[in-house]
């Protein structure tokens, strides 16, 4: 696929302003409710709304009408009070009858049992009929609405997320095979189906992973989840399509939910105008919850190098996480802020108005079932004046950071099959943990695919990449030996792009590299398990203040034999007891554990001071985030207890219009923006 050539960006859409908002549902509402919802939103500073995200029943009553007068009235009242509106294709959410007189549409789970209506989601990435219906409705709003002076930009689907293992799948399944492979003995190969007799003689006789007896072919696995994000990508490109048609003034994007295992978002990112995520950290646990979404918000910002849009956040509680918490006082606020620290240029929700029936009247919303008197909608108004405040100064400036920290979908795809030596963890536990560990050192991280470009960082950080592509590896060495400084974790390089084990266990350019003669045995940890590693104190040069005593190192150690390295940090006792948890050769460094959380902050902030990172802000009290983007400094306290936060110099506080000499205090979840 030719990757999209970009149209208008955000800042088209923003105008130099942050756009506050959330998803709009009037269909819910009898019309009267609308005029009362106008009031709030200009008085809550709303400028901008999605509608149409759930609409498809009430546009296409039945198969070919078009009922467009409610929406024509919503649009021209949108219009009237200076809202601006991102309209959406409504077909993540086919109606009922799309299901009942095209079976076809409807995907099937592994086990190959119907998905039907009545929820949401409920297509089939590969049936032509679902496309067909899905084009026509997208064609007819974009004629319809392409001139309109309400519309700001197109939010195409939402939260794609259908896998499918029925007939439509596994058709296209076959082609998108074909065209990847070629022949079947490439395939054959490909997928080492000399193991357990599975040659395949035709290509007829090739499925998805449906239900096995036993295991799965891992790589048969790995190739429908790279299949299944390419048939959704070609669901939205076509969308996509037809509105760019309609409006090539206006940008397009998508949701993306973070981190979910469905999507290659590094390919998705680069197929739309604008890329917008939705971002629920958990308010149970404040301080994860924002170590959680600062991981998020960086990848997203890697992903649309530049300013991105939080499309989806909860005012409130959620609805599905068994038990659901709602926000507590100011937590919503400090949320928002990072975002915007971290290169948001729109804060969004889902949604306005709290619903009264339906599957989610328990998620919260802007509105909330309190109405305008509530806790919830007073935060709201409150954040919006702020957002207002800031939107000038802030629109459009970049967050820079020196370090990168390496991501991709198909490591974790590959990594996460069922025959593994742990499943005590995935990619993501690890990504997680690093990426916390440098936060927590105040350091600003990008987040970035192992094949892109890495000469702008000062360190580059691999918490996992199981699977690495040749390109990847030859990456990697090139940064290296430009006289930077790579870490890698634990079980990385082990598989080559077709999950097959490199000779050796890990790729023998990666063992080079570190200073590894041989990788013996991998010797995962049980649960609540651990090896014990010697403490190690920083190196000569800035990063000498930097120690540790004797740690521990959890999930997962390494039989390695080393070859004269530079530096290792041995395990002590055991059946390791002596071989190095931790070695580098150069400027090249292997971690064989993950060590505990004071001990990985600890070596990593060493590791990149060494390489001439520093932080935001040095001597920060904790649970303070520090980020600058452009020109300003926002400060985050993500603790109940009021802090103080030395800040040299002279400043303007954005917030409250204040002047900050010297220092300045942050209350319980407070936020401060300064600008010398």
């Amino acid at each position: 696929m030719t990757p999209w050539r970009k149209g208008p960006a955000l800042a088209d859409a923003t105008r130099g302003r942050l756009l506050f908002g959330g998803d709009y549902n009037p269909e819910q509402w009898p019309e009267e409710t609308w005029q009362d919802d106008v009031r709030l939103m200009r008085e809550a500073g709303v400028n901008s709304v999605t509608v149409g995200v759930f609409s498809w029943a009430k546009l296409e009553p039945e198969p070919g009408a078009r009922d467009f007068g409610w929406l024509d009235r919503l649009m021209d009242l949108m219009h009237g009070h200076g809202i601006g509106v991102v309209l959406a294709t409504p077909t993540a959410s086919p109606p009922p009858w799309l299901g009942r007189l095209y079976p076809d549409t409807l995907p099937r789970d592994a086990d190959g049992r119907v998905e039907w209506w009545g929820g949401r989601q409920h297509f089939s990435h590969s049936s032509p009929t679902y496309r067909r219906y899905a084009a026509a409705i997208t064609e007819d709003l974009a004629a319809r609405y392409a001139t309109h002076p309400a519309l700001t930009m197109w939010h195409i689907n939402n939260e794609y997320c259908t896998f499918d293992h029925g007939d439509e799948a596994a058709a296209a399944f076959r082609r998108w095979l074909r065209e990847r492979y070629g022949t079947l003995g490439a395939l054959n190969e490909a997928w080492g189906t000399a193991f357990w007799s599975q040659g395949y003689d035709t290509w007829d006789g090739v499925l998805p992973p449906r239900h096995a007896h036993y295991l799965k072919n891992p790589t048969q696995v790995l190739d429908f989840r790279r299949f299944t994000s390419d048939m959704l990508m070609e669901c939205f490109t076509a969308e996509r399509d037809i509105v760019a048609r309609h409006t090539p003034h206006l940008p397009v994007t998508t949701n993306f939910m973070p981190l979910w295992a469905g999507q290659d978002a590094w390919r998705w990112a680069q197929e739309e105008d604008v890329v917008s995520v939705d971002l629920y950290p958990d308010p149970r646990d404040p301080l994860g919850g924002a170590r959680h979404g600062a991981l998020v918000q960086d990848m997203t910002r890697s992903q649309a190098q530049g300013p991105w849009m939080l499309m989806e956040q909860a005012a409130g509680a959620v609805n599905w996480r068994g038990v659901n918490h709602p926000k507590p006082r100011g937590l919503n606020r400090l949320w928002s802020l990072q975002a915007v620290a971290r290169g948001a240029d729109a804060v969004c929700y889902f949604q306005w108005r709290q619903s009264r029936q339906g599957a989610e009247k328990f998620h919260s919303a802007m509105v909330g079932h309190a109405g305008e008197e509530g806790r919830t909608y007073q935060e709201v108004r409150q954040l919006g004046a702020e957002l207002a405040r800031l939107g000038p100064h802030v629109t459009g400036t970049p967050v820079t950071a020196e370090i990168a920290v390496l991501h991709d979908w198909h490591a974790w795809w590959a990594g996460d099959q069922e025959a593994r030596p742990s499943t005590r963890f995935a990619q993501p536990d690890l990504l997680h943990a690093w990426h916390r560990a440098l936060g927590e050192a105040h350091l600003t991280t990008d987040v970035v695919h192992p094949e892109h470009d890495l000469s702008g960082y000062k360190a580059v950080f691999v918490p996992q990449l199981y699977l690495l592509t040749d390109a990847a590896i030859e990456n990697l060495l090139a940064y290296v030996r430009r006289g930077a400084t790579l870490v890698c974790g634990l079980h990385t390089g082990v598989a080559d792009r077709d999950d097959r084990i490199r000779p050796g266990g890990m790729d023998a350019r990666l063992r080079e590299l570190f200073g590894i003669r041989v990788l013996h045995e991998w010797w995962p940890l049980e649960t609540g398990e651990t090896v014990t590693c010697a403490g190690f104190t920083g190196a000569p040069g800035p990063g000498s203040g930097l120690a540790c005593g004797d740690f521990a190192g959890t999930l997962w150690s390494e039989e390695i034999e080393p070859a004269d390295p530079d530096e290792t940090i041995p395990y002590k006792g055991g059946e390791l007891d002596g071989l190095p948890a931790v070695l580098r050769r150069g400027r090249a460094w292997y971690l064989s554990t993950l060590p505990e959380p004071d001990a990985l902050r600890a070596l990593l902030a060493r590791i990149a001071a060494d390489a001439g990172a520093r932080p935001v802000l040095d001597g920060l009290p904790a649970h303070v985030e520090a980020v600058r983007r452009g020109d300003l400094l926002f400060l985050l306290n993500h603790s109940r207890e009021p802090v103080t936060v030395v800040v040299p110099g002279t400043h303007g506080e954005l917030l409250t219009g204040a002047s900050v000499t010297g220092e300045v205090t942050l209350g319980r979840y407070g936020a401060a923006v300064l600008r010398r």
